[in-house]
């Protein structure tokens, strides 16, 4: 089965963009659990402009189901990561001023950074993920880092398939299967929409996560958290 992990990163970015604590980022993660989420994931930057550190800290004590923490490793992430010790930490090398996330790991560029951070969080009993694009070079390069998972940087294939070019799911699936066949987990993520997750979910083989935050909130909007949730959760196991 396909877990729903649900970014909640815009909650933060509304909450503080009047100050205060409205919404409550905690009480958001409680009720996404209780409406259905397998999951909840942040993405702290090292400015704080929607989750801050002192969310991650406290989300410790109310996220049940998976706990997610994506982010570039630097060393106050890794400092957080470490004393908060979620289920799984996803490293995106997203740059410090990046709107969002915008590119995969070259894991072979970069094989020995990886490789020395990924051991230090699995030592801490943490699952690893790494944000990789559809390049079956990366995904062999992230074996050899010793990640226990992959994350899929889904925005090409959104893009695309919104023009509707399906065909835009080969190097994912490719991907998968090349995964699949190295001994990693495979999640996915970006962009990801009520839209597109069916059709992605089905052509993936054995995908076991999805993080969807941007979209989800977006569409919340118009037909409620728990009814899309529960909608998400439909798809997924269609």
């Amino acid at each position: 089965m396909t877990k729903l992990s649900v970014n909640i990163n815009k909650i933060a970015t509304l909450r503080n963009s009047r100050g205060g604590d409205v919404p409550n980022v905690v009480q958001f993660a409680k009720d996404v659990q209780r409406f259905g989420a397998e999951g909840v994931t942040i993405h702290p930057r090292p400015d704080e402009r929607h989750i801050r550190y002192q969310d991650a800290r406290d989300l410790k004590f109310e996220v049940y189901t998976e706990y997610n923490i994506e982010g570039n490793p630097v060393s106050s992430f890794v400092e957080l990561v470490l004393n908060v010790k979620p289920t799984q930490v996803t490293l995106v090398p997203d740059a410090v001023d990046a709107i969002t996330s915008n590119a995969g790991w070259d894991t072979i560029k970069h094989k020995d950074f990886l490789v020395d951070i990924i051991k230090e969080f699995q030592q801490n009993g943490i699952r690893t993920s790494i944000f990789v694009d559809p390049v079956l070079e990366q995904i062999e390069g992230a074996k050899a880092t010793g990640t226990d998972r992959i994350e899929l940087y889904t925005e090409a294939f959104a893009h695309q398939y919104s023009l509707g070019n399906k065909d835009a799911v080969t190097p994912y699936v490719k991907s998968a299967e090349l995964a699949n066949n190295l001994g990693l987990g495979i999640n996915a993520g970006h962009d990801l929409s009520l839209e597109n997750i069916e059709f992605f979910k089905k052509n993936i083989p054995d995908l076991l996560e999805v993080s969807i935050g941007h979209a989800l909130i977006a569409e919340s909007l118009y037909l409620g958290v728990e009814n899309v949730i529960q909608m998400y959760l439909g798809k997924l196991k269609s």
